[in-house]
């Protein structure tokens, strides 16, 4: 592991220049530059209303980090920069980072059988279809384990065959958290351990796993996860300080590994338009999860509401931690998204992959509605269709748009969030609403 601790050299390493730019803050105390919203050119008239529906749904923490330094900190209620919270699904994102690191280090390969690692027996599927499955599947979600049942259950009784691995796209609990076992198995270290020697001296990333049921949940205070969203915003390396240096591993870690979900990496979530699927269907819907985010952004995403963005055109990282916004999804995208939209007022440039702020010309009212939604597009619009999307991303209705105004009927939608998605030749747009 001593190729972590020697710098690059500059000819191997084009990436570095621009990660000289970059700030890291120091990797002891709570000593970290900031930068002035308002000299940045951004609107700051429109923190307080970013803050208000922060505060809105139940957060807890708040960074924004432009290229390292942070703008935007706040913490809510009695919550303060020194506690620590869950980060729930966002830790796999972390845990494929560590896998990255093990197989740098030649002590695991993706690509062999899981069992290499976790020994045979590990699920209850016949030797040669446990013997299938590699690390691989695992971080990619395709397994092909049964997730019918108990999906957090990692006893072998629970751990049966139901598709050939690679086959089948499944947001499978389970056999993420046999991830920790393999790690374990490769490095011979505990994943606290291993995470410690490995990862926080080199860059300050202080955590700890703990154990909850069959999960292992990762806690750290709000700033550790800014900084692995800094690390992973400069493609694995901290300052001058390589942690992942396999630049292979990390781009497949950060584009789409199946085509099964093109939105999904090595448990990362990707803000790509190719499709997405959802935790819990087994069907691809089309565009991006949020519409209003760069279309580059990578996501640690977790249940209720715990949130790491990295966004490498624009060097910003978002954290958001906290209770459940409410929205009733397992990985609450639309809340993510609608984070982003009043992002974007803050910014004050179109971050969104729907339409720049010229073409924004669809408008929703009354909202939150009742029975009738109205509909207003500028003079000029062509016509497209119009959909309107559930909180799980499913299409509960659809239309052709034909005239400036349009009226849906909302009778027969239950109360919750939703969007309107108009796609026309010209683009697309997006709009929010709620139905009380």
């Amino acid at each position: 592991m001593m190729h972590r601790r020697v710098l690059l050299p500059l000819v191997l390493a084009p990436c570095l220049l621009a990660a000289q730019e970059l700030y890291f803050p120091p990797l002891l105390g709570n000593v970290w530059e900031t930068t002035d919203p308002e000299a940045l050119g951004w609107c700051t008239d429109q923190i307080p209303p970013l803050l208000q529906l922060l505060e809105d749904n139940d957060t807890k923490a708040f960074l924004l980090l432009k290229d390292g330094r942070i703008v935007i900190e706040h913490y809510f209620g009695t919550f303060t920069q020194d506690s620590s919270w869950y980060w729930a699904s966002a830790g796999k994102s972390l845990t494929a980072f560590l896998v990255g690191m093990a197989q740098e280090d030649g002590l695991l390969n993706i690509n062999a059988p899981s069992s290499d690692y976790l020994g045979t027996g590990w699920t209850s599927c016949t030797p040669e279809q446990e013997a299938a499955i590699t690390v691989r599947h695992q971080l990619t979600m395709t397994t092909g384990l049964d997730d019918s049942g108990d999906v957090d259950c990692t006893d072998p009784a629970c751990l049966t065959y139901l598709a050939d691995p690679g086959t089948r796209w499944s947001y499978h609990n389970a056999a993420y958290t046999k991830l920790d076992g393999v790690i374990e198995g490769a490095t011979g270290q505990n994943l606290n351990n291993y995470l410690l020697t490995n990862l926080t001296l080199q860059t300050g990333i202080a955590g700890l796993y703990i154990q909850l049921g069959y999960n292992n949940v990762f806690f750290s205070q709000a700033r550790a996860m800014a900084r692995f969203g800094l690390l992973v915003l400069n493609r694995g390396t901290w300052n001058n300080t390589p942690v992942l240096a396999d630049q292979a591993y990390f781009t497949a870690m950060t584009t789409p590994s199946q085509a099964l979900n093109p939105a999904y990496g090595y448990l990362w979530w990707l803000n790509g338009d190719d499709g997405f699927m959802v935790p819990g269907l087994q069907f691809q819907f089309p565009g991006a999860f949020m519409p209003n985010a760069p279309l580059d952004t990578y996501n640690a995403m977790g249940k209720n509401g715990q949130f790491l963005n990295v966004v490498p055109d624009q060097g910003l990282v978002l954290v958001r931690l906290g209770n459940a916004p409410g929205d009733g999804t397992l990985v609450p995208f639309l809340f993510n998204d609608a984070i982003w939209e009043q992002l974007n007022a803050v910014i004050c440039t179109s971050t969104a992959i729907e339409a720049t702020p010229a073409q924004r010309t669809l408008a929703v009212y009354p909202n939150p509605a009742q029975d009738e939604l109205r509909l207003d597009l500028a003079a000029g619009t062509l016509e497209g269709e119009l959909r309107i999307v559930d909180a799980m991303g499913r299409v509960v209705a659809t239309r052709q748009v034909r005239s400036t105004t349009e009226r849906m009927d909302l009778r027969e939608l239950a109360p919750g969030s939703y969007r309107c998605v108009l796609t026309t030749a010209e683009g697309r747009l997006v709009e929010g609403f709620l139905k009380e």
